[in-house]
């Protein structure tokens, strides 16, 4: 499968769709920051687009061919920790991300976003441009930490077929979830050397202290200190006498699952903003293989119905076909 991944970001989807046998032909995106950490990462190459403009690139994308188009289109303005203001101008690149797929029609699509996504106007207006385009869209929110991810993270995707069915990808996601979430521990073993950790919250009226024998809380683009005036929440996993700090940078892009090689650079306001906006590595390597294991199943399918009906047109009445 030849692949291509907009909206790329240090290459959370790139990698995972990689470790899973596919081909990745090009990426793209507009942060410098974002574009030197995957050039750093990959081998293919990444080009530094403005796809707000899109219109330029459908040449250039045509002219690749890819099986499958994949991207996670900034969510920030449909995220319940941003403004949930749709009309920022962001939310215009899942538009962006969608006509391109209508103009490619490559056979596949696979789009990331925010959980709460199909709840917005932009969701009803790509997935009528997609619907009017003849694909069979797969929608479905999953949760991280079923997939292999140490961390308690829901995001949407929608996985596209041209010319294919609605949900005929939802049993191959359902089926392969485990039937209990990964936790830091089970995932990192005593690396990190704590029991807890500090995780900054979005108001103090939440917890903010967690055990690695849980899975961790979303990463988002925020790692705070430890306040000195820290009151502690009544749900937080531990005193603060126990040896409680945030985790650093670089564990951070552990929890999503990042492997120890892969190389950051920047300021750190920049990559911890990068890994935080990252779809989990170990999370884009299980939609890949779903997607492997429908194409399988698929084929085997296929090739069963065709055998069958040369079968029938030349077998004399008597014989008994298998099934």
């Amino acid at each position: 499968m030849r692949v291509i991944d907009l909206f790329a970001g240090c290459g959370g989807l790139s990698l995972g769709f990689e470790n899973a046998g596919y081909t990745i032909l090009a990426a793209y995106d507009n942060w410098d920051v974002a574009v030197n950490i995957y050039r750093q990462n990959f081998n293919h190459p990444i080009y530094q687009y403005d796809l707000s403009q899109y219109q330029q690139y459908l040449e250039h994308f045509k002219n690749l061919n890819p099986d499958l188009i994949m991207g996670g289109p900034p969510c920030q303005d449909f995220s319940s920790a941003g403004k949930r203001n749709e009309n920022l101008g962001r939310g215009d690149l899942t538009l962006s991300f969608v006509e391109i797929i209508t103009h490619i029609l490559p056979k596949f699509f696979v789009m990331e976003n925010v959980e709460r996504f199909n709840k917005t106007q932009r969701y009803r207006e790509a997935k009528s441009l997609l619907k009017k385009a003849n694909y069979g869209i797969t929608e479905k929110i999953i949760d991280a930490s079923l997939c292999n991810v140490p961390q308690k993270r829901k995001r949407f995707f929608w996985l596209g077929i041209y010319q294919g069915e609605d949900q005929a990808l939802s049993d191959y996601l359902d089926k392969n979830l485990s039937n209990k979430p990964m936790t830091v521990r089970e995932y990192l073993g005593n690396t990190l050397d704590i029991n807890y950790y500090y995780r900054h919250p979005r108001s103090y009226q939440r917890r903010a202290i967690f055990s690695i024998d849980e899975p961790s809380p979303t990463i988002r683009g925020v790692n705070r200190p430890l306040p000195k005036n820290y009151k502690l929440h009544p749900g937080d996993a531990a005193p603060l006498t126990e040896n409680v700090r945030p985790l650093t940078t670089i564990e951070r892009s552990y929890l999503q699952t990042f492997p120890k090689t892969f190389i950051f650079e920047g300021s750190k306001t920049d990559v911890e903003q990068i890994i935080g906006n990252a779809v989990p590595v170990q999370l884009a390597e299980y939609v890949a293989n779903c997607i492997l294991e429908y194409l399988d199943r698929f084929t085997e399918t296929k090739k069963f119905k065709q055998n069958s009906s040369f079968q029938r047109k030349n077998t004399p009445k008597q014989l008994t076909l298998p099934i």
